[in-house]
């Protein structure tokens, strides 16, 4: 659908679609599906996250009432402070690219 969108659009895209596929018929996962997701497609971010207090807050709130669930702007307010606190964004921010 946006195979000429820019890289941006892109991104955003791929995360709607990455959220719909795992979510359930009412566009929604439940706590542990999201903590599994974001586990297993969100890896380099979250990776050496373990011992920082907002990454444990984000885990334990997701660990605790598993059974609420979640929508798709919930899980993308967890990507974006998972991303902002994540090293590889710092490595990324090093990173200076040319076109």
């Amino acid at each position: 659908a946006l195979g000429k969108g820019s890289d941006l659009e892109k991104a955003f895209a791929t995360a709607a679609l990455v959220y719909n596929n795992s979510a359930d018929p009412k566009g929604k996962l439940s706590k542990a599906e999201t903590k599994s997701l974001l586990q297993t497609q969100f890896g380099g971010f979250i990776q050496g996250q373990e011992n920082k207090p907002k990454y444990q807050e984000i885990i334990s709130a997701l660990d605790e009432e598993s059974e609420n669930k979640i929508d798709f702007e919930d899980f993308m307010i967890l990507l974006v402070s998972l991303t902002l606190m994540s090293d590889l964004l710092q490595e990324i921010k090093n990173v200076k690219t040319t076109k």
